[in-house]
């Protein structure tokens, strides 16, 4: 089976650190949200201003998504994805020493800029340097690396929660410091099938606009955007506001609805390996039909009990152990498998940047909707699901069997590795 060749082990160390993407993108949002209040106390901070950064975060990203993406494509994506991860970790240092309100926000306002980019030209290098039975598995780990980001930032600030200013400026150093590591070893990595500075390569046929209006790149990308919007609308809600719902709206203590996020992290965590381990062969997609089911049902069960906290306790349950089967994971490989490669910067970007806008401007708007009417929330959720399912459906049905079939590209033809079944 294709999925159980073996991978070079340069391309799982290109795999981790464009991962670090993911990685210092979740770090930076669930930082900023973890160390807010000690940032509204120490600073002097009104409500305006915490509200500010807070809604700067994410829509840096996707400004950052929209424009590192183009600029992938039209100078090279490894001269973007270099320098992109440099620029992080001057943001994250400027974060971390920021002796001010201003100071912070000219922090955030860089480093959400800098991780913004680097998410689809991470994933633009990793996929041009993967043959094309391996880059399911590639593709997938960076959502680990994800995980991984919001684990470590939770725990961080669990531990160092009775530290004030000196635990947040921890937090956001250990991005910084991560960042610089980083763009250290990608400054010395070396694919074989890096891209031509030439422009003799295939690549640089992003460079016109008009490519990404042709259908081989406007279909797929309006299915994956359709698939990341609304899938991403119930993940990011329950991502901003899970342990505010179950305070607000479930009645549960803070100290349980924290406990219930931190609970879940780990399984979340196992169960993304264990997406990594398919994603390259067709239990991939046979397991996105049956985990976009059991999402579907649990949001159901939460919309019908309006919010109780044994309803709520059942969402997450089931949410938890589809998600990693029916979410962005799936989104991040078939945009990979699906996406014409000379325009995977571009159009990826735009799929993020206009799902990251949706998302700040849903976000904006949560609280006053959960305090009207929690079963409205709960129901447009659930629509919002089953939107994504069907969409889902129509990628693996329609648009991966079309790319499975198109001439192997040149990732394929230049990192050749021996199939142990021929021998």
């Amino acid at each position: 089976m294709a999925g159980t060749r073996p991978i070079p082990k340069q391309l799982w160390k290109a795999a981790a650190l464009s991962g670090m993407a993911s990685y210092l993108d979740a770090g930076l949002i669930v930082s900023i949200s973890v160390n807010l209040a000690i940032y509204r106390d120490s600073y002097d901070m009104g409500v305006w201003m915490a509200g500010a950064i807070s809604a700067i975060v994410t829509g840096c990203i996707a400004v950052g998504s929209l424009v590192g993406g183009r600029l992938a494509d039209l100078f090279g994506r490894r001269r973007v994805y270099n320098w992109d991860i440099f620029c992080f970790a001057l943001g994250a240092i400027v974060i971390t020493l920021a002796p001010d309100d201003i100071t912070l926000l000219i922090g955030v306002l860089v480093a959400g800029l800098a991780a913004g980019a680097d998410l689809p030209t991470s994933l633009a290098v990793v996929s041009d340097a993967a043959p094309s039975w391996a880059r399911g598995r590639l593709v997938a780990f960076t959502q680990v690396m994800w995980m991984l980001g919001i684990a470590v930032a939770i725990a961080l600030g669990f531990v160092l929660s009775t530290s004030g200013m000196t635990g947040a400026r921890l937090i956001t150093g250990q991005l910084a410091v991560a960042a610089l590591v980083t763009w250290a070893f990608r400054s010395r990595l070396k694919l074989p099938d890096e891209p031509s500075e030439t422009g003799t390569d295939a690549a640089p046929q992003g460079v016109s606009l008009k490519n990404v209006w042709t259908r081989a790149a406007l279909l797929p990308m309006t299915a994956t955007f359709v698939f990341y919007v609304t899938w991403g609308l119930g993940a990011n809600t329950f991502g901003q506001f899970g342990t505010y719902l179950l305070v607000t709206v479930s009645d549960a203590s803070q100290s349980l609805a924290t406990g219930i996020n931190l609970a879940f992290i780990p399984i979340g965590v196992l169960l993304t390996f264990a997406f990594v381990r398919v994603a390259d062969s067709p239990w991939r997609d046979r397991l996105f039909h049956a985990a976009a089911v059991v999402q579907i049902l649990a949001f159901v069960i939460a919309s019908l009990t309006a919010g109780a906290l044994v309803g709520m306790l059942v969402f997450f349950v089931l949410y938890q152990l589809s998600n990693p089967f029916a979410g962005e994971a799936n989104y991040k490989v078939w945009s990979q498998l699906t996406l014409p490669a000379d325009t995977r910067g571009t159009t990826q970007g735009l799929t993020y940047a206009l799902s990251r806008g949706v998302f700040a401007v849903a976000a904006f708007f949560t609280p006053a909707l959960a305090d009207y009417s929690p079963s409205v929330l709960l129901w447009t959720i659930t629509a919002c699901m089953t939107v994504a399912a069907f969409a889902g459906v129509f990628i693996i049905r329609v648009l991966v069997p079309r790319a499975s079939g198109a001439v192997r590209d040149r990732a394929e033809l230049r990192v050749p590795t021996p199939d142990p079944q021929q021998t």
